[in-house]
């Protein structure tokens, strides 16, 4: 079983916590916990890159703490700390020791582990309500960088005809194989990868990832992108929109819109 990093990060003002954990996250780390003027944040001990982390904290000027901690104790703190994500009357995700959330179209039964990250819990509402908005039935999907599944989940559950989600990470990949079959799915193709598949095409691309990571892979996602599809982007912060706009422009991409939440945003385009 792998070991997990805790960094502690004390004495953070309001401003400085979603910047952090957008570097943090796009250094691979994978869990947050927030609290007043405090955040910790896990990584797998094999991604921990120490020159990177005192790097991110001398930036916002904040010194951290640093401890090893075990997979069941990391487990137990997690599902302590998880908090429902409720999306208006239209999805629910939960954990399967929270009480059923009531008033939803949709609701889906997760296990909480390391790839679900709270930091994050704008960024998958934007993806849900933006979901919402979309025709799934029927259609190609592509869910790039799954994490626990909740989006490939929904996906299914919207009448999408097939669904590939893939994630980078073996943790990730297990808890999401966890979930899928938790919450009875059979159209979607898990797997482990960096990269969008190149011999696919499909008509509706969700990436909640961070911006790194869609930078680098935008051509692809373009080029992945059947005429007159679906290209949903989150994982990125109100500053990041220029860039992101920047290289869309280099690609038959359409702005169909924009979600903002605490910060984080949701883009929406078609090819």
């Amino acid at each position: 079983m792998p070991q997990y990093i805790q960094i502690t990060f004390q004495q953070i003002q309001p401003e400085q916590q979603e910047m952090l954990i957008a570097q943090l996250a796009a250094a691979r780390f994978d869990g947050f916990e927030e609290s007043d003027q405090t955040l910790q944040a896990f990584i797998v001990s094999d991604h921990y890159d120490p020159d990177l982390v005192q790097e991110i904290a001398a930036q916002h000027q904040l010194t951290f703490t640093v401890q090893t901690i075990a997979e069941q104790n990391w487990n137990s703190s997690w599902e302590s700390n998880f908090d429902p994500v409720i999306v208006d009357d239209f999805a629910g995700i939960r954990a399967d020791f929270h009480e059923p959330i009531q008033g939803v179209e949709h609701e889906i039964v997760i296990t909480p582990k390391m790839s679900f990250g709270t930091g994050h819990h704008a960024t998958t509402h934007m993806m849900l309500q933006a979901m919402r908005e979309l025709s799934f039935k029927e259609k190609r999907v592509f869910d790039f960088g799954t994490g626990t599944g909740i989006l490939a989940i929904l996906a299914e559950k919207l009448g999408a005809g097939s669904i590939v989600a893939i994630d980078n990470d073996d943790w990730s990949i297990s808890n999401a194989a966890e979930n899928l079959d938790r919450n009875q799915c059979s159209r979607i193709h898990l797997g482990k990868a960096e990269a969008l598949p190149e011999d696919q095409v499909f008509d509706i691309i969700l990436a909640n990832i961070n911006k790194n990571v869609i930078l680098d892979h935008f051509e692809s996602l373009n080029n992945q992108l059947a005429n007159g599809g679906i290209l949903v982007l989150s994982g990125l912060l109100e500053e990041d929109e220029p860039d992101i706009l920047a290289k869309a422009g280099q690609f038959p991409l359409t702005s169909m819109g924009k979600k903002s939440r605490n910060n984080w945003i949701c883009l929406i385009f078609k090819h």
